[in-house]
């Protein structure tokens, strides 16, 4: 927005775009955008996901190529699409800052055996993860196949340590997502992340299953 220009907070957390953006109806589950704002501003993020990459660490090919899936299957338009993939831009590039958070990832292992897009759209996000595992503010971890009955969770679930020190947990289903506050909730299910933490594979074992994946699609 032209406005955001003027001010000085094109891009950034405070932009008037971003803000527009929370109130628009659009490709954005119910409850994603509260997280957004809030993600913009915490000094920790813990992420698990499963079945795909994490937007964060997401690819434009990559993000392109789920976006265009689901304009396929009519689940959203070309323009919502296009939408989809500039607001996840603008969520790592705010990220990028003097003080960026400190990432703590796990990714269920399907999230880099899924196959999305061709080899060179893989070869390109595997690439990525490499490179992010390698960032000193990141810590990147794959919860194996094999933990079996152990994982602790089973759906994806982001954590946030925000300035004071608060943390909150949001969560998805298919049709909306929930911010969660409540401090006894929000520490059951920090309690369940960190034991999915302690039984994934340590960074350096992540990155050699990443590398071993990476191989098919050289």
């Amino acid at each position: 927005m032209q406005m955001d220009e003027i001010l000085g907070t094109k891009g950034s957390v405070d932009s008037l775009e971003r803000e527009w953006y929370k109130t628009r109806p659009g490709p954005l589950l119910e409850g994603f955008p509260e997280y957004v704002a809030n993600e913009g501003k915490a000094v920790e993020i813990r992420l698990y996901e499963i079945g795909i990459v994490p937007g964060l660490l997401q690819t434009p090919a990559y993000a392109r190529c789920l976006a265009d899936s689901n304009v396929r299957r009519g689940t959203i338009t070309p323009g919502r699409a296009d939408r989809r993939v500039r607001f996840l831009a603008e969520r790592q590039a705010a990220l990028v800052r003097e003080r960026p958070p400190m990432m703590l990832m796990v990714l269920d292992e399907s999230c880099v055996r899924r196959r999305v897009g061709g080899p060179a759209i893989m070869a390109e996000q595997l690439d990525r993860l490499l490179e992010v595992a390698a960032s000193p503010n990141t810590m990147v971890q794959i919860a194996p196949y094999e933990m079996g009955e152990h994982r602790a969770l089973d759906l994806p679930l982001n954590l946030l340590t925000m300035p004071d020190m608060t943390v909150l947990a949001y969560a998805e289903s298919q049709i909306r997502g929930h911010m969660e506050r409540n401090t006894d909730s929000v520490l059951a299910l920090l309690k369940n992340y960190h034991q999915v933490q302690a039984e994934a594979l340590s960074q350096a074992a992540t990155v050699a299953m990443i590398r071993e994946v990476r191989k098919a699609f050289s």
